[in-house]
């Protein structure tokens, strides 16, 4: 996706704030203690984790995903992940 290349040639604050600004939150999740916010632009997904769980920080770490089936996929395997550790 083309949106996605752009993207990629910011810095994780800036897609961070970019899909913060423009896109959706679809909701927020626990991961490893951490507080993770996933946001929506068209067929554009992020997850991101802010410093400190405060969204209105700069991120720590961004992951684009592109497609509704990629990312049901993706959280279907860190589903998976989870319950096989606890």
């Amino acid at each position: 996706m083309l949106l996605k290349l752009l993207l990629s040639v910011f810095s994780e604050s800036m897609q961070a704030r970019f899909m913060k600004r423009r896109g959706i939150i679809l909701g927020t999740r626990r991961k490893n203690g951490r507080e993770v916010y996933t946001y929506m632009f068209h067929r554009l997904f992020a997850e991101v984790v802010y410093k400190n769980d405060d969204p209105d920080a700069s991120a720590e770490h961004v992951r684009l995903i592109v497609g509704l089936k990629r990312l049901q996929y993706y959280l279907e395997r860190e589903a998976k992940q989870y319950y096989e550790h606890h």
